[in-house]
């Protein structure tokens, strides 16, 4: 048996393709595309993953609007520059990098931002919008898996999925959407008590819990599918064994150029999708 490898790398690279295309359309209307990202404080990790952001823009012809503000900003301070590019018409959204400087109620400004302009999908408003079914921008990350899945026509309808981890922007948004898929889902984290058993059980196993290979590879069923959204540079590995998963996966996505290429195009799409409904 040998695992088909769910390339999100190649897969955000043909979505490339057609958001240019749409990007073209809306330019010649006088309209371009536009993300504001807002970074707080001079974290490295941070300021290379709106670098990447900033770049995909520049590569598709959307426009990015930078707003750094410093470590010492004020809740308030954050709160009014949200204010400003929600009112801004030319912006068409909006992305606070997390995590912010410990000083800022990081909830109180992801909820700040307009849901029209929400295309990270941080806010309750669009959470709640999305779990119901609504018409909602999803937390891009299991956003991003979601069309992976649907790409390589993956069956989500009836099977058992195993999500470990539950952050507001990934675990939960993540259970939710498969939930909405029909999966029968089992939300797992860092105090679940025997999680090797409930991941045996799995057809469909999320990493999502921020924990170097905490999964291991004999935890998993023969011919489940295998979505790892985890990425440690450090350790070059993500929250899953992958090492042999060849043999016993009938699916699953490398790390790195798996899940993370996905993350950031879905950004973009979003962007895209809030330009075009906007004019």
């Amino acid at each position: 048996m040998s695992s088909k490898i769910l390339d999100g790398k190649a897969l955000a690279k043909l979505a490339e393709e057609d958001i240019q295309t749409n990007v073209s359309k809306l330019k010649k209307k006088g309209i371009t595309p536009t993300l504001a990202t807002i970074l707080v404080g001079l974290d490295p990790a941070s300021a290379t993953y709106v670098k990447m952001k900033q770049n995909a823009c520049a590569r598709l012809g959307m426009k990015s609007i930078a707003v750094e503000l410093s470590k010492d900003t004020t809740t308030e301070e954050l709160l009014e520059s949200i204010d400003s590019l929600n009112n801004d018409e030319n912006v068409h959204g909006i992305l606070l990098q997390h995590p912010v400087p410990s000083q800022i109620n990081e909830r109180k400004c992801f909820d700040a931002i307009n849901v029209q302009k929400d295309v990270d999908g941080v806010t309750c408003l669009g959470f709640g919008q999305m779990t119901m079914g609504e018409e909602a921008f999803g937390s891009c990350t299991p956003a991003g898996i979601m069309r992976i899945l649907e790409h390589y026509q993956i069956e989500i309808s009836g099977k058992a999925a195993v999500v470990v981890g539950r952050s507001p922007i990934l675990g939960k948004p993540m259970a939710m959407m498969l939930l909405n898929k029909n999966a029968t889902v089992t939300i797992c984290h860092s105090r679940t008590k025997n999680l090797e058993d409930r991941i045996k059980n799995a057809d469909i196993v999320v990493g999502a819990v921020g924990v170097p290979r905490l999964i291991q590879k004999d935890w998993i069923k023969e011919g489940a599918v295998v979505i790892d959204a985890g990425y440690h540079p450090a350790e070059k590995c993500g929250d899953i064994d992958l090492d042999g998963i060849d043999n016993i996966a009938s699916a699953h996505t490398p790390v790195p150029g798996g899940v993370g290429p996905m993350t950031i195009n879905t950004l973009i799409l979003n962007t895209l999708m809030a330009a075009q409904k906007e004019n």
